[in-house]
């Protein structure tokens, strides 16, 4: 069965231009001119994708974004913000919105097309593991998007949520804080040459101590400023003896051009 898209833009040859290009790939596409069309056909059908514009005419698609993902009908619907607001905060607060990808204008139709298969690829992958358990006191469920410890519902934003889930998911494996607010990025892992104590595994304890998601996330950016510390202080205690060694040889250089000359004259006037 072909997926429904929803393309959200004010700009009628740019949404012709999704359409059509969406349409050829397969799929049903669906054109809204503003929010107020969107949400009138949200009541009745909840496609499968929405690429939506940030800058309509009656309302912003950052604030679409966020009631959307405080929806629970439309909370799991992926949405590809396709926009010309080119600043990387615009990029970073639409992710950590909820949104699945971030498209900037202009762009590529084919490469748009690539990425609204590989979100709904990545959807289709998510929604095979309904349920994830770790240990007896920690539940995700992803279907309904809720975290439950010990049986009590502990409520958190869709990028909390997210992030909480990919750690469940690769426990063991390293993310920098910038890695996990990429939503395109967020199943590529680092070398797993060198891991953290696994975040899932603490999980309880660490939420225990620190009391939200904010503070288990500085936890962890502190483990890794601790690591990459010991690093440099490790190649700084390597590096410091070769440093004595070149600076001894360049100042035996230095003396021995600055007296050789001396010499040669002191043999001369003998």
């Amino acid at each position: 069965m072909s997926k429904r898209i929803a393309v959200v833009d004010d700009e009628q040859d740019i949404r012709e231009l999704v359409s059509l290009h969406l349409t050829r790939a397969g799929f049903k596409v669906r054109e809204f001119p503003d929010v107020t069309s969107l949400l009138t056909y949200l009541r009745t059908t909840i496609p499968d994708l929405i690429v939506l514009d940030l800058m309509l005419p009656d309302a912003d698609g950052m604030d679409i974004c966020r009631q959307l993902r405080n929806d629970e009908s439309t909370a799991a619907v992926p949405v590809i913000m396709l926009t010309a607001r080119t600043e990387e905060t615009d990029r970073i607060l639409g992710l950590e919105l909820g949104a699945d990808d971030y498209v900037t204008k202009p762009f590529s139709p084919r490469e748009l097309v690539a990425r609204v298969k590989a979100v709904l690829r990545r959807g289709r992958q998510e929604a095979e593991q309904q349920t994830i358990q770790v240990g007896d006191m920690l539940e995700i469920d992803c279907k309904k998007y809720q975290v439950t410890v010990k049986g009590e519902r502990v409520e958190l934003t869709s990028t909390e949520f997210r992030i909480v889930r990919l750690l469940a998911e690769r426990p063991g494996w390293v993310y920098t804080r910038d890695r996990i607010r990429e939503g395109e990025s967020l199943h590529a892992p680092m070398k797993r040459t060198k891991v953290f104590p696994p975040i899932v595994t603490n999980l309880i304890s660490v939420g225990e101590e620190a009391g939200n998601l904010e503070e288990i996330l500085n936890k962890l950016s502190d483990y890794y400023d601790s690591e990459i510390d010991a690093t440099i202080r490790s190649l700084a205690s390597m590096i410091e003896p070769l440093l004595i060694i070149v600076i001894g040889a360049i100042v035996g250089v230095i003396v021995v051009g600055l007296y050789l000359p001396i010499f040669k004259l002191i043999d001369v006037i003998k």
